[in-house]
Order: structure tokens, then sequence, then C-alpha cells
């Protein structure tokens, strides 16, 4: 699709936004508040499919993300506060700002650094004093802010020096949650799990991988195995209930092969 068809259907969807906000009973009671949990379950939808790589279902995620987009410009400017232009061209100025190597004379040589001058021009940017870790979101699931926790501090250099370094201390945390667990002391067991999960995460981070995604992928493998371990189970005509461990590993076994 060329620039202008570009142009055209973005007015166009303006346009039928400022018709629903006028004429349909729904869209006209919708708040910032009200759209929250429906813009938080799109955003999930989009994440479920991009994991499935499913081309068609990302465009249309995508699509439903941007009428969200929309939809709030359109209640700030219904409140004077601001309008879709404004939303825009504050995203022009940040990525101009924040990208000297591309805007502007500075050099880099690598994507490390651009996210290290990323994260310093957000703490000066215009002027605020803004700390290292105020941009991470409190409503962020743990697994998800725990990342973004650690990609915020390696952003302004507090970080491992090699890589290797963090499998010492990913058996530290497991050595000091095994301590717990012998004594028996259910508070301080929690608090050294958290710190295993924190670990694992961070060398995640550190070898590439997104750990959101990486469970996330776990998760749908193991569904997927428990329910061909159940509908076989189901075939023979009897429930979960009544088959031993043994026998569940059968058919746990057979799905591990299919998976592969």
């Amino acid at each position: 699709m060329k620039r202008e068809a570009k142009m055209e259907a973005f007015g166009k969807l303006l346009n039928i936004m400022d018709e629903l906000r006028e004429k349909c009973p729904w869209d006209r009671e919708q708040t910032n508040e009200s759209l929250r949990k429906l813009t938080i379950e799109e955003v999930y939808e989009l994440g479920d499919a991009v994991l499935e790589n499913n081309v068609q279902e990302i465009k249309k995620e995508l699509g439903d993300i941007l009428l969200h987009i929309v939809f709030y410009a359109k209640i700030g400017e219904e409140q004077g506060s601001f309008d879709i232009g404004d939303v825009i061209n504050h995203l022009i100025d940040k990525l101009i700002y924040r990208h000297p190597h591309v805007f502007g004379s500075t050099e880099v040589e690598n994507s490390d650094q651009v996210i290290r001058n990323w994260e310093n021009l957000k703490l000066t940017e215009k002027g605020r004093n803004k700390r290292v870790l105020e941009g991470v979101p409190m409503a962020l699931p743990a697994l998800v802010k725990a990342n973004r926790i650690q990609e915020k501090v390696r952003g302004v250099g507090f970080d491992w020096e090699y890589k290797e370094q963090v499998w010492d201390k990913v058996k530290e945390e497991l050595d000091e949650l095994e301590v717990e667990v012998k004594a028996g002391k259910k508070k301080e067991m929690e608090e050294e799990f958290g710190d295993l999960i924190f670990s694992i995460v961070n060398a995640a981070r550190l070898y590439g991988i997104d750990p959101e995604s990486a469970l996330e992928r776990t998760n749908q493998k193991f569904i997927r195995r428990f329910n061909y371990l159940e509908e076989k189970t189901l075939l023979k005509g009897k429930s979960l209930q009544e088959m031993t461990l043994e026998e569940m590993d059968v058919y746990w076994n057979e799905a591990k092969k299919l998976d592969k």
C-alpha cells in the first residue's frame, strides 16, 4: 500500500471514530477507565498471536489496539487535553531525541550502546529528573516486571561483567532456597524462591531469551501434552482418576514424541 493510501486509511479511521462517539450509545459511554481492562486484554491477544506467528491474527489484533489508541485520543480531544495529532507529534519528538545516532551526530558501534544511550536520555529528557526504575509500570505481571527492571538497570551499566557469572548467582540462590526448605520456614522460603526466579530471569535476559515467551511456550507445550494424555484416557473409557502415574506416563511420553 502506498503512503497516500495509508494516510487516507488513517483519516477514514478517525472519521469513523468521530461518528461512533457521536452516534453509538456504547461508544459514547466509554471512558479511559472503562477502556483500560479491554486494552490490556487486546495487548495479551496480540502477544498470543505473536507467539503463534499467526500473521493474520497479528494484523487483526494490531487493528484492535489501534482502535483503542484513537479512542483514548478522541476522549482526550473531547476533554480539551490532547488529540491524536498531539499523540503522534509527541512520539515523533521522542523518537528523534532518543535516536541521536540516526538524527544527530552521535556514533554507536552496537545495539548495547543504543540501549544505554536511550536510558540515559530518558533520565535527562527535557530537564526531567527521573529515577532509573520510574518507568516500570507497577501493574506489570511479576515475571515481565522482573525482566524490565533488569533491562532498565542494564541501560545505566548495572550488569554482570560477563554473562557466565550469572550462573553462580543462580546456584547461590538455589542453595539458599534449599536451606530454608529444610528449615521449613515458609516466609523465608517464599523470599528465596523469589530471589531464585529473579536470578533465572536475569540469566534469560543475558542469553537473549524472553522469559515470558519462554514460559508461555512451556505452558502451551504442557497443555498440548496433557490434553493428549486425557484424550487417550477417555478413549479407553477411563477417567484420569482411575489411571496410575505409570499409565499416564506412557501417554505423556507418546505426546512428547509427537512434539518432536
